[in-house]
Order: C-alpha cells, then sequence, then structure tokens
C-alpha cells in the first residue's frame, strides 16, 4: 500500500470518542455540534483496508477469528491520528496492523524489554531476538507500510515508554501473566500511567481465568479482577469491558495451560483436532482510562 494511497484513506480524523458514560450531554444551539457520522466509517474503512494488506503474514490472518482486531481497536477507541504503544510486541501479530494504520498521522511505538535488564544470560538473549526481530521489521521495506513507526526499550522493573504523557493510547495484548509470574505486574501498570496523556486509554486483552487465582499459578490465566486491581491501583479507571474476544468453549483445565491452545499448540499429536475445535483462549477485553 503506497503512502500516497494511505494518505487519501487516511483524512484528518478525530481522537476515539470517550466512553458513553464519560460523554458530553447533547449539543445545544450555543454549543459546538457533535462530529459527523461518516468520521467513524472513514476510520472504519482504513482499518479494513490495513486488515486487507498483503504485508499480513498470512498465518497471521487466519487468526484474525480468535482476535477479532478490527472489533478490538474500535473498542479501544484507537484512531489512525494517535501515538500509540504497544507493550511487547512479540511475533508483530498486532504490530502488522497497528504500525500502517498510524504511519501516516499517527505514530506506533513498539515496546521491548532491554536485554541488559536482565540478569540471566538466555533471558538477555531471549529478549534481544524480540529486540532484533521488531527492529528489522519497523526498518526493512517496504517502508510505505510501517511508516515513522518507532521502538523503544525499557526495564521491566522500572519500566518508562516515552516521556510523561506522550501517548494517547497503551495497549498490551496476552502479557499481564507474565508480569505477575515476573513481581513486575505493579510497576509496568505505573508506567502505563505515566507515559499516557491525561484522558488517555490503556487497553488490555488477556487470557481470562474462570475465577481469581493464586500468585503462584502458572496456567496463563488471569482473573479479571487481578486486572482491575492493578489498574485501579496505578491511578486508571475502568470505563468498559467487552465480551468481543470471549471464547465459551475453553474450558481453561488445559494440561499445559493457554498453551495447550492454539496458537502454541502444547499437546499430544492425537488431541490435535480437539484443541483446533476449542480454538484460541477465552480473553477478557478491558478498557481503562487515565483521568483528566
Amino acid at each position: 500500500m503506497k503512502r500516497v494511497l494511505l494518505a487519501a484513506l487516511l483524512p484528518a480524523l478525530l481522537v476515539a470518542c470517550a466512553a458513553e458514560n464519560d460523554a458530553p450531554p447533547p449539543a445545544t444551539d450555543s454549543e459546538t455540534p457533535v462530529p459527523a457520522p461518516d468520521v467513524a466509517v472513514d476510520a472504519s474503512s482504513a482499518l479494513d483496508t490495513v486488515l486487507a494488506g498483503d504485508w499480513r503474514t498470512p498465518e497471521f490472518v487466519a487468526r484474525d477469528q480468535y482476535r477479532h482486531p478490527k472489533e478490538t481497536l474500535t473498542f479501544f477507541g484507537i484512531t489512525p491520528d494517535m501515538t500509540v504503544v504497544e507493550i511487547t510486541p512479540g511475533g508483530g501479530w498486532y504490530t502488522e496492523v497497528l504500525a500502517p494504520y498510524l504511519s501516516e498521522n499517527g505514530t506506533y511505538v513498539g515496546a521491548v524489554v532491554a536485554p541488559d535488564s536482565q540478569e540471566d544470560e538466555r533471558s538477555r538473549e531471549y529478549y534481544a531476538r524480540g529486540r532484533d526481530g521488531l527492529r528489522e521489521r519497523l526498518g526493512g521495506e517496504p517502508t510505505e507500510v510501517y511508516g515513522r513507526a518507532t521502538m523503544v526499550e525499557f526495564d521491566p522493573a522500572a519500566p518508562r515508554f516515552g516521556d510523561d504523557a506522550s501517548a494517547d493510547a497503551v495497549l498490551t495484548f496476552r502479557n499481564v501473566h507474565n508480569w505477575l509470574g515476573d513481581d513486575t505486574a505493579e510497576a509496568m501498570f505505573e508506567g502505563f500511567f505515566s507515559v499516557l496523556k491525561p484522558g488517555g486509554v490503556l487497553g488490555v486483552v488477556e487470557h481470562r481465568a474462570e475465577k481469581e487465582l493464586p500468585a503462584d499459578d502458572e496456567s496463563g490465566y488471569v482473573g479479571e479482577q487481578t486486572v482491575i486491581a492493578l489498574a485501579e491501583g496505578a491511578g486508571f479507571r475502568l470505563v468498559d469491558n467487552s465480551e468481543i474476544n470471549a471464547n465459551p468453549g475453553d474450558t481453561r483445565d488445559h494440561s499445559n495451560g493457554v498453551w495447550t491452545l492454539p496458537p502454541s499448540n502444547r499437546h499430544e499429536e492425537a488431541d490435535a483436532e480437539k484443541y483446533r475445535t476449542i480454538g484460541e483462549s477465552d480473553r477478557m477485553t478491558l478498557r481503562f482510562v487515565k483521568p483528566e
């Protein structure tokens, strides 16, 4: 997709609307009228174009049915003129969507763990591979796809994701269980709060446990109230939750936790059809806001 095409598809768009319970009262004759409906339509069309992009990895596209990127980003209120920080992009599943979507009028920031922040060599090597992979993706061809996308390295024990109050949104997909296991969850949420502008959005998607779990649980599932408590403890306010990424077929009792399910598929070959039928994990989708 050429930059000129993106420029045509992404005209000046307004920042995401506030949650329904934060919306101002209907305009009177003396107030500024509400935006025209086609603003949301334009953003939706631009996202459709990005999701159909031929740069997307085919195996990633196949997982749209489980991860619902259009519905999820719309729920979080992400528009193409925002500065968005994605926390630990991993293999780049959402990078292939967010970076092109923001390439003309916004800024994509991929936040990766700094290898030097880790004590053991194995962890340093693991995070170095992740950093170098994202750097290659964002810095390589075709630049017309990823535009001005950037990257920041952080120490999970004392994370900084950019200048204070510099981001419109922070998004994290299936990461909270890792921070709970490393005892860095509180610090991470405090870092999110710092980098966001007042009124900025924190969007969280996470494997959802059926009930609250002990701190030493290793299933990969997390209790919804645990995530809410972490966010509220950092100063956020819960605006809304959604069942966009729910999966009622996930029994959450798998021998290898969430990694039993696709895409990890850590199971016996004989059970392949069973887990293919279940699909990816049941997930909470929570939208928080940093108070004005």
